[in-house]
């Protein structure tokens, strides 16, 4: 455990080191944000790419910790080096929504090839843990939907200072607790977790509003991939079904965010590409609410939707879906009444 903590810290600290000469690197490249429309909160130009801070302080941690580097996590490191290759190119070009999703699914692809993918499925008719194994021919399409789902999610959330990379903290919290209390507890997720956890928590400082750093494309995709990376591996595995109850819940807000942006731009005519102000955030500052206000809601929502997948993992499988189904229904209701399905420009 003491060990756990060290690294912890560590990862925190690369990452709180790696931030402020990231940003100079930004300026000097010129990778900076530039508000030009409605959309943006900030008011004047804020350089991005601190996400490679992020992926420093991540990538440096995985190699220094104890034990040798095993296949999964050769893959994660790969993977999330496209991803990142992806958002550099991206946070300075501004590139095509189709050539980002070539990187994703090109790195979506390694995690398959080094074999981190949704093997088996959690049977939701039975009172006792039965996993059915899945043919390739499912899993692999389940796997890349799920990985370049979860990483459009944490991108099209990041909208506000600190939003992104603090719902992706409380997840890393989240799915420790949910790997300690699987009953096999699994270390290696574990440790991937608090590695991720400390290097988002050096980071945040420089993120949270006022932010003097965006994440940018590179930071939001990389949290989303690793994220949905790591919830496959391991002690969540298990629970990586057709319906995917705990990692659902774990990385539930940017998740249900996204989909319901995806359903408001079909029923309104307009390219699921487009950007519009009608996600969560928007809305609230639109209620009057400040950034920080704003943003510490969708924590707590965030946080309460931990809660419900760790308590969902003492459930039997029937039960855990029945709240699982519960919870999507309250908030999609919720979601209808609060005018997230309309369109705003």
């Amino acid at each position: 455990m003491e060990n756990l903590y060290l690294i912890a810290i560590l990862s925190a600290i690369i990452s709180f080191i790696s931030t402020p000469i990231v940003r100079k690197v930004a300026f000097i490249f010129k990778v900076v944000d530039i508000p030009k429309d409605n959309r943006r909160v900030h008011k004047k130009p804020i350089p991005k790419l601190g996400g490679l801070a992020i992926y420093i302080a991540f990538v440096a941690m995985v190699l220094l910790k104890k034990g040798p580097i095993d296949k999964p996590e050769l893959g994660i490191i790969i993977g999330s080096l496209i991803i990142v290759i992806g958002g550099i190119i991206d946070d300075k070009y501004n590139i095509k929504p189709w050539q980002k999703l070539m990187f994703q699914i090109v790195a979506a692809f390694v995690l398959i090839v080094f074999k981190i993918m949704i093997s088996v499925i959690t049977n939701p008719i039975s009172d006792v843990n039965l996993y059915i194994s899945i043919t390739n021919f499912i899993a692999i399409p389940l796997t890349m939907i799920w990985v370049i789902g979860v990483t459009n999610a944490f991108n099209l959330i990041d909208g506000l200072d600190g939003l992104s990379a603090g719902l992706a903290f409380i997840a890393c919290i989240t799915m420790t607790i949910v790997a300690f209390l699987s009953g096999r507890a699994d270390l290696e997720v574990i440790t991937l977790t608090i590695i991720l956890g400390g290097a988002i928590l050096g980071f945040l400082p420089y993120n949270f509003n006022p932010a003097s750093i965006f994440m940018g494309d590179t930071g939001a995709q990389l949290l989303g991939f690793l994220l949905a990376a790591i919830a496959m591996k391991g002690a969540i595995k298990s629970a990586s079904a057709l319906v995917l109850a705990v990692p659902i819940l774990a990385l539930g807000l940017p998740i249900y965010d996204t989909i319901f942006a995806i359903i408001r731009r079909k029923v309104n005519g307009k390219p699921i590409a487009e950007a519009d102000r009608g996600h969560l955030h928007h809305r609230l500052l639109d209620m009057g609410l400040t950034q920080k206000q704003v943003v510490i809601i969708m924590y707590l929502i965030s946080a309460v939707l931990g809660l419900i997948s760790v308590i969902v993992l003492q459930l039997t499988n029937k039960r855990a879906y029945m709240v699982l189904a519960i919870v999507i229904i309250a908030i999609a209701f919720l979601a209808w009444k609060f005018g997230l399905f309309k369109h705003k420009s």
